[in-house]
């Protein structure tokens, strides 16, 4: 992370957003600081808490994609959520909470990859020694046989031994059929399968798992030696892997340097002067407080201190307002960024210059039939003027139009591949018009486009 300035964090996020350089300019230094904080010595860097930052604007115009791409660059664990989900069955709502322990499981998985990784080598090894005690085991030692006896058969054990290596090696024994098998701990009785438990978010299974006794359970199979190789390394990467530095790596990473994106948080934004959809709104409002300002959850992994996450929050706010949500949770983002709508130039660009732009997907799944697909210059404008049109006459769902019209005007194509007749594919001004023109001057165009 310490070679990640703020200018370059922006230049990382300009390869896949474009425009809004405040609010990018805001997560940036907002993610610096955190590399910054772990760099003071003693109490006081506790005592650094982040800047929480709220983005503001219409839909589709780059807020989930900041601070997603964010994340990527810290290589951080990272979650969204929607605000508007724990108000859905009333006051009581979803467990608040609940999102800590789904970024812990994000991380405890990324950092479970991270190190399997890391082990494969010796994992490979393993495994390789594994196959070859199967396709040629030891024989037990013959108590009556003499010294010179013992070193014969040792001798002649380690020559086929590695004739039986090459041969696997080269391989020569890829199809033959061998029997393996891996020691399981499996529970004795199944408790609590599909009791509902789920939605609360409690490991009862797991609570009770360690608590009832447990038998070993041995699982075999014959599959072919390639099948077996892949499956002993698995296996193998999994004994190497310690689950207890998992899990405090993943809590450290959770504690360190966890972003949770919480999208739609004008939707729990309410007088909490009124009645009915407000209380239950207020209510959120006041259990994700603790949180935001750092507190201590319980998780299945251990209690994790929510002080130093940084908390992005998103919303259009059409028909509330950043100063609707309660002071204290107010006071805990300081950091307010507002969105623009794109422009149909903005969405030019956004059809030509990201890394993972439209034109560029479309280019590759169609290589991927074999077929070469082209836009001139002219398409790409002309798309991108579409694009805006729709969003003028229509609800303004910013670059996510490009999605829609992108699928109508590649359509048939989409369909009918592979065809032996497509082989090129030019997307012209011309054809752009002659797809899209009925579509747009339709008055009922959200039966058309989203």
């Amino acid at each position: 992370m310490e070679k990640f300035t703020p200018i370059r964090i922006v230049e990382e996020l300009d390869k896949y957003i474009i425009g809004q350089d405040k609010a990018k300019r805001a997560v940036a230094i907002a993610l610096r600081n955190r590399w910054r904080r772990q760099q003071v010595e003693g109490d006081l860097q506790e005592e650094i808490m982040p800047n929480n930052i709220i983005l503001i604007g219409p839909t589709g115009v780059g807020k989930t994609e900041i601070a997603r791409r964010l994340s990527k660059l810290a290589n951080a664990p990272f979650m969204k959520v929607e605000a508007s989900k724990f108000t859905e069955v009333g006051y009581v709502g979803r467990d608040v909470e609940s999102m800590i322990r789904e970024l812990m499981n994000v991380a405890l998985n990324d950092v479970r990859i991270e190190m399997t990784k890391r082990v494969q080598v010796q994992a490979t090894i393993n495994a390789r020694r594994r196959i070859i005690d199967i396709l040629y085991p030891k024989n037990p030692l013959n108590p009556n046989d003499d010294e010179e006896e013992i070193k014969k058969k040792e001798e002649r054990y380690q020559r086929i031994r590695k004739k039986m290596e090459k041969l696997f090696d080269d391989g020569e024994l890829n199809n033959r059929e061998v029997e393996i098998s891996s020691q399981k701990r499996v529970p004795q009785i199944e408790l609590f399968s599909h009791t509902g438990t789920e939605s609360f978010d409690l490991p009862i299974g797991e609570i009770m798992a360690g608590i009832l006794p447990f038998k070993k359970g041995e699982k075999k199979k014959k599959v072919s030696v390639d099948e077996a190789y892949k499956l002993l390394i698995e296996e193998e990467a999994g004994k190497l892997v310690k689950p207890d530095i998992v899990k405090a790596e993943a809590k450290k990473r959770v504690e360190e340097n966890g972003i949770i994106f919480i999208d739609e948080i004008d939707k729990i934004a309410g007088n909490e002067n009124r009645t009915g959809a407000d209380v239950s709104r207020s209510g959120v409002q006041r259990d994700l407080l603790p949180i935001v300002e750092g507190s201590n959850v319980p998780t299945k992994y251990g209690i994790i201190d929510t002080s130093h996450i940084l908390f992005i929050a998103a919303g259009a706010f059409t028909t509330s307002k950043p100063s609707d949500l309660i002071p204290e949770l107010q006071g805990r983002f300081p950091i307010r960024e507002e969105l623009h709508s794109l422009s149909k130039d903005d969405l030019h660009k956004i059809l030509l210059y990201p890394k993972n732009s439209l034109t560029k997907q479309y280019i590759a799944l169609f290589k991927a039939e074999n077929v070469k697909l082209k836009f001139s210059e002219d398409a790409v404008e002309e798309i991108a003027n579409f694009a805006a049109k729709a969003n003028v006459k229509m609800e303004d769902i910013g670059a996510r139009r490009l999605n829609t019209i992108m699928n109508s005007l590649l359509d048939n194509y989409l369909f009918n591949m592979p065809n032996p007749k497509i082989k090129t594919v030019t997307i012209t001004k011309t054809k752009v018009n002659k797809k899209l023109d009925k579509i747009i001057k339709n008055e009922d165009l959200s039966k058309y486009i989203l």
